[in-house]
């Protein structure tokens, strides 16, 4: 918020001040410690105070009142050098006749080394959230809040907050020089103070109120004001930790149930639960259904509802709309010792226009690009983050390490990566700048991700980043030392679009559109991919994932049933938003809780059990997670009958495998032929069509091979293919 600097209250001739005092009065003097605390000349102490909201001032070691300087706000003692302790105290008689005590901010020397203002400069202080922001702490005995912020084009930065009427003159910060980075130590201020930085731009004398950019705590919407903050939470997730850093995820099940919080689930009012109440939910329930992780959209702290998250204002503070730092840690804890790893949407790509947050911080462009072909992104209305400025991506870097470390995330999901590798992502010819080589890479963003991924995989072994790339960009989750981004997975979005894409086609239709399923398979191992049918598929008129299928309602559920079926047993770890896993009509709301009324339909109640019944299959059956990524756990049998809409392939590992065939039209298949790779009696493990499930029950309860030839194997099963449904048959004997 742009805002007029504060004027003194005092009527005082301004030529007749010391220049000094006169650019404290105000605001804008760049080096308030040179004039205001105690100094020594002529063997005599000298104190300066300046508190427009006092009436009066006493030191309180001896009693001694200081005197107000010229009819101002400024009040000085002077005395015998000496006297006074190195950290005196001052009794402040304020105009509304409290009275407050404390140390004078301005005895305390700079508490930031230069060895992490070279760090920050460099752009590699991976914790430099422990120095910027608010840090409550203790310097020669005395309790308080440093303040620290990076405002390099300010004059003047202040700490305002209830505790100085929100007065910009009162706590001026001091510089660090060069760094950009302004300090002030307030003593005996508490956990809890709401604060902001008033800051006045050098070059207009623009006088700007913001948040602080690593805050870990602020104020519920629509306040916007920072939180002092500090843990006490005592973690119990040791065992959970040591085995995630020795476990080889890529190898290991990941099913992964994408979560709002704010509308999974509310009470009786209709109001947001909190952290803890969530926690308690949610692990019940994605451990009744099977589910080895919980995904959430953004629990990092921003302005607007309606953006679900995705434009964060607070990269270091979990959203107090479900409660406190530390009832997220206890949300987190709770789910690590249930067994269920919790990953976290994470925002780098952009970050929005409001005014007391990153845009045009210290008055310029700071934390974008100045120019809008760079800065600003055209679908969204947000500003674009400089990647190329090392306290920039410090920044963003800090912020990743921070949520891995102090909340123990298990990984993060980077939203809208392709908008951030490309200068000429969603813009018109004549509205993006090129790289230095010309072409339309973003450079400084691929930079930011090689450096982000080597840094979080060396810092916290176990954890995953994960990418939402809509493109084709090459390498995205190979190694940097190979050329790779070094993302450990990627959303398959080309996979996502042409799976629903032929499912919303009538079955009639489906032979036209055969390859649209098989196609994903040429390059389903160049990436390591996670299958998502996430919260972008079921909003903006997209319809529920219900709805989207065709035909009447038995056939809408036997569809959804047989695109889980087709999900779970594709290579690749799988991701489902809440309300899909139970088949929700309407689309999602998120005003509003979840669709939980329509289990006490059979329908859906099928489609629930049937998510329950795979993620069980996938969890315990190696041979459809172990070589998620890589070519020999998958083998095609048939992937040209279009004529008939069915495909069959093996999931393997070694020299165990199951056999999934799918019928993708209403149409039962009777004495439907297929290869099989050894001789023996097989049975049916799971069936989307069970009654179970609310089908029609139509399928097989064993098979015995017979030696004829077909499908490139010597044996074969003639079985029965129940209409749009999806059967796993294992080996017995």
């Amino acid at each position: 918020m742009t805002i007029k600097s504060n004027e003194p209250t005092q009527n005082v001739t301004r030529a007749s001040l010391d220049p000094e005092l006169q650019r404290i009065i105000e605001a804008r003097h760049h080096d308030p410690f040179h004039y205001l605390g105690r100094h020594t000349q002529n063997g005599e102490d000298i104190v300066r105070v300046y508190r427009p909201q006092c009436e009066s001032i006493t030191l309180k070691e001896n009693g001694a009142a200081l005197e107000r300087v010229s009819g101002t706000d400024m009040f000085q003692w002077r005395g015998p050098s000496g006297q006074l302790p190195m950290h005196y105290r001052l009794e402040c008689h304020l105009k509304d006749g409290n009275v407050v005590t404390h140390a004078d901010p301005y005895t305390f020397a700079p508490t930031i080394s230069d060895f992490d203002l070279h760090l920050f400069g460099e752009g590699r202080h991976l914790h430099v959230y422990t120095v910027l922001g608010a840090q409550v702490m203790t310097i020669d005995g005395v309790h308080g809040v440093r303040f620290a912020t990076w405002a390099p084009n300010a004059e003047r930065v202040s700490v305002i907050g209830d505790f100085n009427r929100w007065d910009g003159r009162s706590h001026p910060m001091r510089s660090s020089g060069g760094s950009g980075v302004w300090e002030l130590f307030i003593p005996e201020l508490a956990v809890d103070t709401i604060y902001k930085f008033e800051i006045r731009n050098r070059e207009t004398g623009q006088v700007i109120q913001k948040a602080d950019p690593y805050a870990q705590g602020s104020e519920m919407r629509p306040r916007t004001a920072s939180v002092v903050t500090t843990s006490t939470y005592q973690w119990q997730d040791t065992h959970w930790i040591a085995q995630r850093e020795e476990r080889h995820w890529l190898h290991h099940p990941m099913s992964i149930y994408e979560v709002h919080l704010g509308s999974w689930q509310r009470d009786e009012n209709g109001k947001f639960l909190n952290y803890r109440e969530l926690g308690k939910q949610l692990v019940e329930y994605v451990t009744r259904l099977g589910f080895t992780h919980i995904e959430l959209l953004p629990v990092t702290e921003h302005p607007l509802d309606d953006s679900w998250g995705y434009q964060t204002t607070g990269y270091f503070a979990p959203t107090r709309r479900y409660g406190t730092p530390d009832d997220f840690r206890w949300f987190v804890d709770h789910c690590h010792q249930h067994g269920i790893g919790v990953l976290l949407d994470w925002v780098p790509a952009h970050f929005p226009r409001d005014a007391h947050g990153l845009a045009y911080f210290d008055g310029s462009a700071l934390y974008e690009h100045a120019d809008p072909r760079r800065g600003e992104h055209p679908d969204w209305g947000t500003l674009i983050y400089n990647y190329g400025r090392n306290e920039v991506r410090n920044f963003l870097i800090s912020s990743a390490i921070y949520w891995l470390k102090e909340f123990h995330i298990d990984g993060l999901r980077v939203d809208a990566v392709a908008s951030m590798l490309y200068l000429d992502y969603s813009r018109q010819a004549n509205d993006w700048l090129p790289n230095i080589h010309g072409g339309n890479e973003n450079l400084e963003a691929i930079d930011f991700f090689r450096e982000l991924n080597t840094v979080t995989h060396r810092e916290h072994p176990g954890t995953v980043v994960m990418a939402e790339e809509s493109t084709a960009w090459p390498a995205v989750t190979r190694p940097t030392s190979m050329g790779g981004l070094g993302f450990s997975m990627k959303w398959n979005m080309g996979w996502m679009h042409d799976t629903l894409v032929y499912f919303t086609k009538e079955p009639v239709h489906r032979v036209y559109h055969h390859d649209q399923l098989t196609f994903g398979m040429l390059y389903a191992f160049t990436e390591n991919f996670i299958l998502p049918f996430s919260h972008d598929e079921v909003v903006h008129g997209k319809a529920s994932m219900l709805y989207k299928m065709p035909g009447d309602d038995w056939q809408r559920f036997a569809n959804l049933r047989l695109l889980y079926t087709y999900m779970f047993t594709y290579p690749g770890k799988k991701l489902l938003f809440m309300g899909c896993e139970f088949g929700q009509g309407s689309e999602w709301n998120f005003r509003a809780a979840l669709d939980w009324y329509v289990l006490d339909y059979p329908g859906h109640q099928g489609v629930q059990k049937l998510v329950g019944d795979l993620n069980q299959l996938y969890r315990t059956r190696p041979e459809l997670y172990t070589h998620d990524f890589e070519p020999n756990g998958f083998d095609w049998i048939d992937c040209h009958d279009a004529t008939q809409s069915v495909i069959s392939y093996l999931r393997k590992d070694g020299d165990r495998f199951l056999v999934v065939i799918l019928n993708f039209t209403p149409v039962p298949r009777h004495a439907y032929r297929i290869g099989v790779p050894r001789a023996g009696v097989y049975r049916e493990i799971l069936n989307s069509d069970s009654e179970y499930y609310h089908g029609s029950n139509l399928g097989n309860s064993g098979a015995a091979t017979e030696a004829v030839p077909w499908m490139n194997h010597a044996q074969s099963l003639s079985l029965t293919l129940p209409p749009l449904a999806g059967i796993v048959l294992e080996y017995v004997s």
